[in-house]
């Protein structure tokens, strides 16, 4: 079975790559991605945490942007411990990895958001996102080190052992399908005077990519709401 990749957007720390590194290995889990690493790529003090998961790291992909990390994702969830304004399902560690192994089990391909150690994900990045995962933790005090919360969602992923029934492989659609989706909203939305006033146009976009993250959109229905806004904004014959 497929495993999601584990995204760790803007670390801090390289002993905190290096720790989730060891985490994610502990429960059969190899699949790192680093989006814009504070200090830089490659770093020695992750490879001194990870402890016997270098090869983690060895083959952790490096990405300039989200949007890049997640591009070929069908089902991305995003873990904060923050409330948002973004509508999306919030669920626990466990209930997404019961998901995510369902998805992967029909073909899909899960991609799990981790924040930076200061201030976690920003709403850009959570908008992205099909889902939220937070951990039931002490309201007063919800800090959780960028390793902890790593090695909660891989011990869940790893725990969701019974055997699922086989179920008919769904082409999900690709993250990059879902930005191009967004890009042909955007240019016929704003063709008609859509995003009005000027001030809240940044957010009505936000908006709109964030519904269509959520969506879990397989490729047809991509290309279903192409067809469809390409026919709205057909000129028409005009009768005789």
């Amino acid at each position: 079975m497929s495993q999601p990749s584990f995204i760790l957007v803007r670390p801090q720390m390289g002993e905190n790559i290096g720790g989730a590194a060891r985490a994610m290995l502990n429960f059969g889990l190899d699949r790192m991605r680093l989006v814009e690493p504070r200090d830089g790529w490659p770093n020695t003090r992750a490879v001194a945490l990870a402890s016997g998961a270098a090869r983690v790291l060895d083959n952790a992909g490096l990405y300039g942007s989200v949007a890049e990390a997640v591009a070929d994702c069908t089902h991305v969830y995003a873990t904060t411990a923050r409330g948002r304004e973004l509508t999306k399902p919030v669920m626990t560690p466990e209930q997404a990895m019961a998901e995510a192994r369902a998805i992967t089990a029909e073909g899909g391909k899960v991609g799990v958001l981790f924040g930076p150690e200061r201030a976690g994900l920003e709403n850009e990045d959570v908008a992205r996102a099909h889902a939220i995962i937070t951990v039931p933790v002490n309201p007063e005090f919800f800090s959780l080190n960028l390793a902890q919360c790593v090695l909660l969602t891989a011990y869940e992923w790893r725990r969701q052992s019974e055997q699922l029934s086989e179920a008919p492989e769904i082409e999900r659609a690709q993250m990059i399908e879902i930005e191009k989706l967004g890009d042909h909203f955007e240019q016929r939305l704003d063709d008609a005077g859509f995003f009005f006033p000027e001030t809240k146009a940044a957010g009505m976009k936000l908006s709109i990519r964030n519904m269509l993250s959520r969506l879990a959109l397989t490729r047809a229905d991509v290309q279903i709401f192409h067809g469809m806004l390409r026919q709205l904004t057909r000129p028409r014959p005009k009768d005789d």
